[in-house]
């Protein structure tokens, strides 16, 4: 069944990868007349998130951000599939990247990075990275269950020389370039949910105290790995901009779960400065009603 809707999908897939990208945008117009006005796909999830992060602004400001979070969520969605096709030069034009030297200066040092990003602007097209570094490029991702769209999807993703790495693997095989010298960046998105049973870490993000995964850290830490944050910023319609912002070059030095609230910090000015690029649709602070009691406990005797 797996492989009978992957047969009748990726012609349709590739056929819109082939579009330019002037026409990829008018069907993006269309998909997002359809998702929001007809569909209302997880419409009830985007306008909780917001009315819960947000509820100094207005129904209308809220609104606004809303429509224009599903305009870009479709524009991205269609560029992840534009990938399939495009060429390195385009993507390049695309998405571009300042201040490099951050990461040149700790390559230069021999150091390998661990890049924390995340779900804000556009993260399918970091590959672009791959051409501007020389270290080895891995992207950690989640395996996907159908075996055929997991396999094209690492296809996608591995184009330009970007090596990709299930979260079930990273840790051994980030120990192994560690021990055999392999200069290596990491690129891992973490700001995912966790399940509350395995969370080490509750702390608020975006005012909402909520579990919040620690692997990056946990790897950094325990490897002395530099982290750095990757803030992406959407400068028009199909193009974008990375900077680089250390977040500590010894994190094995800071107290324990220091480095991913530096994180979620940057995280949380990337949203504030513009909503509409994030994504909403994630049910990411759902479970807000399951903090531990001793967290609840520390922070009644911090705001006293």
């Amino acid at each position: 069944m797996q492989f009978v809707v992957f047969s009748i999908a990726y012609p349709l897939l590739w056929l819109v990868s082939k579009l330019p990208f002037k026409l990829l945008y008018v069907l993006s117009n269309g998909v997002f007349f359809l998702l929001y006005y007809l569909i209302g796909y997880r419409k009830k999830v985007v306008r909780g998130n917001l009315e819960l992060v947000f509820p100094q602004k207005t129904d209308c400001e809220r609104l606004i951000i809303e429509k224009n979070f599903y305009r870009h969520m479709c524009d991205m969605f269609l560029e992840m599939i534009k990938t399939m096709t495009i060429s390195k030069e385009q993507l390049q034009k695309r998405f571009v990247f300042s201040n490099l030297e951050v990461l040149h200066q700790l390559e230069n040092q021999n150091q390998s990075v661990m890049l924390m990003f995340p779900h804000y602007a556009s993260w399918e097209w970091v590959i672009a990275l791959d051409a501007h570094i020389a270290s080895k490029g891995y992207a950690i991702y989640q395996k996907i269950g159908n075996v055929h769209f997991d396999k094209m999807v690492r296809a996608i993703r591995q184009k330009f020389g970007t090596t990709l790495i299930t979260t079930v693997d990273t840790r051994e095989i980030v120990m192994s370039n560690k021990k055999n010298g392999i200069l290596s960046m990491y690129g891992i998105l973490s700001d995912q949910s966790p399940m509350p049973k395995k969370a080490q870490l509750w702390t608020p993000f975006m005012g909402i105290t909520v579990p919040v995964h620690t692997g990056a850290e946990v790897l950094c830490q325990k490897l002395d790995l530099p982290a750095v944050y990757l803030k992406v910023s959407k400068r028009a319609r199909g193009y974008y901009q990375g900077s680089f912002e250390l977040l500590s070059e010894r994190p094995i030095e800071l107290p324990p779960f220091e480095l991913t609230k530096r994180f979620l910090q940057k995280v949380e000015a990337s949203i504030n400065e513009e909503p509409a690029y994030y994504f909403w649709t994630h049910k990411r602070w759902k479970h807000k009603d399951k903090v531990p009691k001793a967290v609840m406990n520390d922070s009644e005797t911090q705001r006293r």
